[in-house]
């Protein structure tokens, strides 16, 4: 068995966001690699034919890309970036000594001079502050050549859409009023005080927050010297905005839909309502009833109607369902209804809906796997007939995004696989009803190739247990040359965030470096999380630190009782939630993991509250800690910190306002306190996330060596060299 190097991490191709051309015969797609040099990642833009004649081609390969959307003629293809110019970049690790080289000399991998650079000294437009600020770029295809920079907004563009004659766009924007903007340069450039009266004053990711208003506005295409039109009552509003975006959607009788929270307290809520405005401007028009979390809009192709994704911000566990909001005239207009609600499961991360015709394909969280549902409209009323689809996927790969085009001819998706990688592939949408795989599935990318091709990455297999009368259900990955019923293996658990998600067989960089040292890696789908419908997950609601704490011992003692796992070289893994559940599991089970790895977690639920970005979810799940002191009490793992005997390596972010570093220190502290082995780390400008690709690697490199140092096999051996 040979150990996947850590360092081959900067081989590894991430494929993101995906959009299928209106005529189905071409599909763009992100993908994130990783530039060793630089530490960093760098997010490309690829168009590839989805007849799978030829391997993808690079569009851009410098400062990022996100959002690719075609133009309505297919012709034109546009993307969000925050760059200055397209240059080459190198990606992967394996020939870095060569590149630096031929760097050295003025030369690029290949060996041509790169004759290009000296003459590219044109200034982005509207980036002044020194950083480049994501505009929107456009490629037009017909005629060739790079993208250009087609908006200029001080404070970027978040969002973007085409006008059905494709010569204008919508786009979303921050628009600050001079004593705003005059704010805004005291804080980024001066290092001025922070000062808000925000009661979302923070959002993981995007920094404090401000009074700034966001704007839709319309861009004309064809006129680049013309200012963009403020549409003035499409404005934004709302705790997560900074994340969520306003949605801009325009649809095909030329109106534009958007979401906003205008309700009297915005920031202490989740609401999002669906809005329609005219591009010429006016009053915006509110479609929904302000008590559901409205996103990701699709116009219907007739415009008479737009599927969204809702959810009630109320209910913690009630799955969210794709609804059908009637965009009609005011009188006639029906109430919004949902098309998914008697299937008790929510729609996937991701799953935005895409219309065919008048049927509507989403992804859906269902049994522990990500599956295509088709929802077919039903011709006396709003409601609809939820069919899942795509036999062909199987229970052993994950969909991890799914497009099709404006004809609903051709469908892309994307699918991972623990051992053959995360890829593209076409299916004709006639086969996507096949009980068995059709020959129209085609794979379109092979963008892991290297790594799978020369390392073994692990098999998967789902296992059950059962705990407290549930038959539940998990995942176990292992290296392909390791037999599982051979015995006494040591395991790692892996336990997924959230706590409302789900784990379901997939291609992972982490996976394979721990399988390929031996481990079996188990990830169990604990009650509370998503895909078996809402009383699975209300089990956890408002009560963390139990049922999940159950149902994990259970499943590490059912692959025991296997004779699969040495029950003395069990170690905890996760992060997020996955932290968070460590943290109970070392209090409450202390003999469980030799040794645990809790990552970026909560574990003083009272401190938490105020000083994450968190408030309005905690608030619906437990209510306010000084009002339900309790609660909050009896989900913090700290106040059982006298149980701790695992050693333990806590893993926080600096700048996680997610799950603040202040949390893993009071666990780390706690620890200590007890004379407990233990180790803090803390990546100062670290956010809720793994991070640049040294970083991902150091994190890796720590977490096997935490594993590796208390395992009691490896102690063994050392002390029989020795003798």
């Amino acid at each position: 068995m040979s150990e996947l190097p850590l360092d081959a991490y900067y081989d590894l191709t991430q494929i993101g966001e995906v959009a299928v051309s209106p005529t189905g015969d071409r599909v763009a797609f992100t993908a994130t690699e990783y530039d060793q040099a630089a530490d960093e990642a760098v997010s490309s833009l690829f168009v590839v034919p989805t007849d799978g004649s030829r391997e993808p081609h690079r569009l851009t390969s410098a400062s990022g890309a996100s959002a690719p959307t075609w133009g309505p003629d297919g012709d034109r293809l546009a993307f969000v970036a925050a760059r200055e110019r397209d240059a080459e970049r190198r990606v992967g690790w394996r020939d870095r000594d060569v590149d630096d080289d031929a760097e050295a000399d003025g030369e690029d991998a290949d060996g041509k001079a790169d004759e290009g650079e000296a003459e590219d000294e044109e200034e982005p437009l509207g980036n002044g502050d020194g950083e480049p600020k994501p505009q929107v770029w456009l490629f037009d295809l017909a005629l060739g050549g790079d993208a250009r920079q087609v908006t200029e907004r001080d404070e970027g563009v978040a969002g973007f859409d085409f006008s059905p004659g494709g010569d204008r766009l919508v786009i979303e924007s921050r628009d600050p009023t001079d004593e705003e903007s005059e704010y805004l340069d005291q804080v980024r450039e001066e290092g001025g005080p922070i000062e808000t009266t925000r009661l979302q004053h923070k959002v993981n990711g995007a920094g404090w927050t401000d009074d700034v208003t966001r704007y839709l506005f319309v861009v004309d295409l064809d006129d680049p010297e013309s200012d963009p039109r403020r549409l003035d009552d499409a404005y934004g509003g709302g705790a997560f905005e900074d994340l969520a975006g306003m949605d801009p959607a325009w649809g095909p009788d030329g109106r534009i839909a958007f979401t906003a929270c205008r309700l009297d307290r915005p920031d202490d809520t989740t609401v999002r309502d669906l809005y329609v405005v005219s591009p010429e401007g006016g009053d915006a028009e509110r479609l929904t009833g302000g008590d559901l979390t409205h996103g990701a809009p699709a116009w219907r192709p007739d415009g008479e109607g737009i599927a969204t994704v809702a959810s009630d911000p109320d209910d913690p566990p009630a799955p969210a369902e794709v609804f059908l909001v009637d965009a009609g005239d005011e009188a006639d207009r029906a109430a919004p209804a949902s098309l998914t609600a008697d299937l008790d499961r929510t729609v996937a991360r991701g799953g935005e809906p895409a219309w065919v015709g008048d049927s509507i394909y989403t992804r859906l969280a269902d049994e522990s796997s990500t599956r295509l549902v088709r929802i077919d409209l039903d011709d006396d009323g709003p409601g609809g007939t939820a069919t899942r689809v795509f036999e062909a996927q199987g229970r052993g790969r994950a969909m991890a995004a799914f497009d099709v085009d404006d004809g609903g001819e051709t469908a892309v998706t994307v699918l991972s696989h623990p051992t053959d990688g995360s890829d593209l592939y076409a299916v004709d949408v006639e086969d996507l009803d096949a009980a068995a795989e059709p020959d129209s599935l085609r794979r379109l990318s092979r963008v892991n190739e290297s790594l799978t091709e020369e390392f073994a990455m692990p098999t998967a297999e789902r296992v059950e247990w059962e705990s407290d009368g549930w038959t539940l259900d998990g995942v176990l990955y292992h290296d392909p040359e390791v037999d599982p019923d051979a015995g006494d293996h040591p395991l790692v658990v892996a336990i997924h965030g959230g706590p409302m998600s789900y784990d379901e067989p997939v291609f992972s960089f982490a996976h394979a470096a721990l399988t390929s040292r031996g481990y079996l890696v188990f990830r169990p789908n604990y009650r509370g999380g998503t895909s078996r419908g809402r009383e699975f997950t209300a089990e956890l609601t408002g009560k963390w630190g139990t049922a999940e704490v159950d149902d994990i011992a259970a499943g590490v003692e059912s692959l025991a009782d296997r004779g699969w796992v040495d029950p003395g070289r069990v170690f905890g893994h996760g992060f997020s939630y996955g932290g968070i559940a460590q943290g109970f599991l070392v209090t409450q089970e202390p003999d469980l993991f030799t040794a645990a790895a809790p990552e970026h977690g909560i574990y003083d639920l009272r401190s938490a509250f105020g000083t994450d970005d968190t408030h309005v979810w905690l608030e619906a799940e437990f209510g306010l800690p000084w009002e339900n002191p309790e609660a909050y009490d009896a989900s913090t793992a700290v106040l059982d910190a006298g149980n701790i005997e695992t050693p333990l390596l806590v893993m926080a972010g600096g700048e996680d306002w997610r799950c603040p570093s202040s949390q893993s220190e009071q666990l780390y502290v706690a620890a200590r306190k007890q004379g407990t082995d233990a180790e803090l780390v803390v990546y100062p400008d670290e956010h809720h996330n793994i991070g640049d690709p040294d970083r991902a690697i150091h994190r890796l490199e720590k977490i096997l060596d935490w594993y590796e140092t208390h395992d009691p096999a490896v102690a063994d051996a050392t002390q029989s060299a020795e003798e």
